[in-house]
């Protein structure tokens, strides 16, 4: 694949700023380690080496009878006498973290939510969950429903947008009227009460905040398409007989992606945020899932435990920080202002150097 002067001088005005260049890689270090939750906080073993045979209870329920036991049921790998039971003919590797974000701890010295602890990094919740595992889980579940929000409501707010200011007249005028009054609605109040009727659940709640966040790109798409729909290799496209959408999705899109990405980062902020405020408020993610909200509602309820709200502030102030940081290195790597000055500047613009001339020619 050739990479243009122009991508060329994109990705060299998103590497100059340090602070959004450095903020991607740590975003997606965190994102990529949580992506695999189970093998870093479990309550069950990655493997188990029993009787001369591998087990994988972290992929596969196994029943307690296959290691030696009594019961049908799912073994409890946290339970003395399936350790015992292991210890006899074989040996288990566990994850770092020995609990689920669903595992409680019923060996605590003191009542939930206990400090932090050699066993429990940063403590319990008030349910006696470990802290770090719902942090990771959390982390994971927060930004997976972003980018997912992130992704659907952009195809949406793009699609809008494109349909508004290409046709332009009649059905821009009607979709303003409706987007004025769509976007005048209380949002929040209408989110509570959508969470009150039905029982949401990860995709009840994406469709639910789909139905506001596309808005956020509809304008921006819309002046682009406004602007270039009378470009000239718009009409001559329409001369030749393209068709509206082969000319709206080949010869218009590529103008509104620009403004399109540079918003992207910043989008994706914002659905973060307003998943962790409902989960806050009590109707977001169903009880007992891994939620940064639910984990500073903890933390306002239980103000002898300061454990609770501090980290979770501390991993969302530090994931929308890098979100922000990465977004304006996303504005920077797309500025038209830097781009053309900089293509102007290249080496290819560079003025020819003077001939230098001999001392004979200086002398006369």
């Amino acid at each position: 694949m050739r990479i243009t002067p122009l991508t060329r001088r994109r990705l060299t005005n998103f590497r100059a700023n340090r602070r959004g260049f450095w903020s991607l890689w740590l975003f997606l270090i965190l994102f990529f380690v949580t992506l695999f939750a189970e093998f870093i906080a479990n309550d069950r073993p990655l493997a188990v080496r029993y009787e001369e045979q591998w087990y994988f209870p972290v992929f596969t329920s196994y029943p307690e009878t296959t290691f030696g036991g009594e019961f049908a049921t799912e073994a409890d790998y946290r339970d003395p006498y399936v350790q015992e039971l292991i210890a006899e003919k074989g040996w288990a590797v566990w994850p770092p973290i020995r609990y689920s974000y669903r595992t409680i701890n019923y060996n605590l010295p003191v009542p939930a939510p206990a400090p932090p602890s050699a066993e429990n990094w940063l403590g319990t919740d008030d349910q006696g969950r470990d802290v770090v595992a719902r942090l990771i889980y959390g982390f994971r579940i927060s930004v997976l429903f972003g980018l997912t929000l992130t992704i659907l409501s952009s195809i949406v707010g793009i699609a809008a947008g494109a349909v508004q200011g290409y046709f332009g007249g009649l059905t821009d005028l009607l979709f303003q009227r409706f987007i004025e009054i769509w976007s005048g609605l209380p949002t929040l109040f209408l989110l509570i009460i959508l969470s009150s009727v039905v029982t949401p659940n990860f995709w009840w709640l994406l469709g639910l905040l789909l139905l506001f966040s596309w808005m956020a790109l509809v304008g921006v798409v819309r002046a682009e398409f406004l602007r270039a729909r009378n470009f000239d290799y718009v009409r001559a496209a329409k001369a030749l007989g393209a068709g509206d959408l082969e000319i709206m999705w080949r010869h218009v899109l590529p103008n509104a992606t620009v403004a399109t990405l540079t918003f992207l980062p910043f989008i994706l902020n914002g659905s973060i945020t307003t998943l962790t405020a409902l989960d806050f408020l009590g109707f977001g993610l169903p009880p007992g899932s891994p939620s940064l909200g639910e984990l500073l509602a903890q933390g306002k309820a239980n103000l002898q435990a300061p454990w609770l709200g501090l980290t979770a502030f501390f991993v969302l102030a530090i994931m929308l920080s890098l979100l922000i940081f990465i977004g304006e290195a996303v504005r920077d790597a797309f500025d038209p202002r830097k781009t053309l000055s900089q293509l102007a500047t290249g080496p290819a613009a560079q003025p020819a150097p003077a001939p230098v001339k001999s001392d004979a020619k200086a002398a006369e």
